[in-house]
Parts: C-alpha cells; structure tokens; sequence
C-alpha cells in the first residue's frame, strides 16, 4: 500500500513540476536559479572559511 501511495505521490509532483515549466517558463528558471545559487553560497562560505 505505501508503495503505491509513493509512487502516485511522486507522479503527481513530476506532473506539477512539468505544468509549472510550461506555463511559467520564467518563474520555473528563476527557482532553479535561486536554488543552484544557494549551493553556490554554501560553497563561497566554506570557501572562505578556508583562507
């Protein structure tokens, strides 16, 4: 039973995700963006931590 729960929960956020990248193109690149810009942050920390 949890398998299955899983895997329609997971198709229905992959489904979310598509119709949000092709109805909002630019918000959809804006938070991917934002969130490889806070790896990057992390990184810049980290980074300075060490000099």
């Amino acid at each position: 039973m949890v398998g299955w729960l899983k895997k329609i929960l997971l198709a229905l956020i992959a489904a979310f995700v598509l119709f949000y990248l092709f109805t909002r193109p630019e918000d959809a690149a804006e938070a991917v963006r934002t969130f490889f810009g806070a790896f990057q942050s992390i990184g810049t920390f980290f980074t300075s931590l060490v000099e």
